[in-house]
């Protein structure tokens, strides 16, 4: 499973100000009196507390129990009430109806394919209250097309290890992230343990996510640029979509 190994040194990985950057775009476009919001694909709940901290009732969902259990702990450490839930954004149609829904850090450019992404949206839309908003980021073309191919990144500490490669993926405009982790079985061990993932994401043409979120029937879909409020350009890396039902 995807993040069965990531989940644990996910949080050293991620830049911390990105959380602080998807609160605040969240904030900015959604309606003052918003309180009940779902966070799909929640990861190891750092944005999910961040909400919780403001103020919303948050709702977090995600399909790992890794990140799950992670998340948990965080709630439970930083004394924030986040409910938890275990599914998939693709069939919401357990998990009740909220004021707002969002789902950050290219979380659907892991769907395989359009059809995929499609079923996101629909879910999404019933999962809303009327009049509700829907916000989510992707990669942008360009991130896809340009900037993964050949990107390589590694980093380590005295506990772990981190190299990402990206190449890019058979599919038109994909990509695929070699994930190798090198972590200490034992504290105080010097031995380390190494471990692979392949996580592979797509994105799609502005035009197409625009066609897709309308054959859901939202409206009112405006899109920005890289967590700021301007429209994008050729060489923006992600893309805002915020939504209206």
């Amino acid at each position: 499973m995807l993040y069965k190994t990531f989940a644990f040194v996910y949080d050293e990985v991620m830049d911390p100000f990105l959380y602080m950057e998807w609160l605040n775009f969240s904030r900015r476009h959604l309606p003052k009196d918003t309180k009940r919001i779902l966070e799909l694909a929640c990861g190891t709940g750092a944005l999910a507390c961040d909400f919780a901290r403001e103020g919303y009732e948050v709702t977090a969902l995600d399909l790992s129990e890794q990140m799950l259990s992670v998340a948990s702990e965080r709630a439970q450490e930083e004394g924030v009430a986040v409910q938890f839930v275990q599914g998939d954004m693709m069939d919401l149609s357990e998990v009740g109806t909220y004021e707002a829904i969002t789902c950050f850090s290219d979380s659907l450019c892991y769907m395989p394919d359009r059809q995929s992404v499609q079923q996101v949206f629909d879910s999404v839309y019933q999962a809303l209250e009327e009049d509700g908003t829907f916000i989510f980021d992707v990669h942008s073309l360009f991130q896809v097309d340009e900037v993964f191919p050949e990107y390589s990144y590694h980093y380590q500490t005295e506990e772990f290890a981190f190299l990402w490669d990206s190449y890019p993926g058979e599919k038109e405009h994909s990509v695929e992230h070699f994930l190798t982790f090198f972590v200490k079985e034992n504290e105080g061990d010097q031995k380390f343990v190494r471990h692979d993932e392949l996580h592979q994401e797509r994105t799609y043409s502005m035009e197409n996510y625009y066609t897709m979120l309308e054959n859901a029937n939202f409206y009112n879909i405006q899109i920005f640029a890289d967590f700021t409020d301007e429209k994008p350009e050729e060489n923006t890396t992600r893309w805002f979509f915020v939504c209206k039902k």
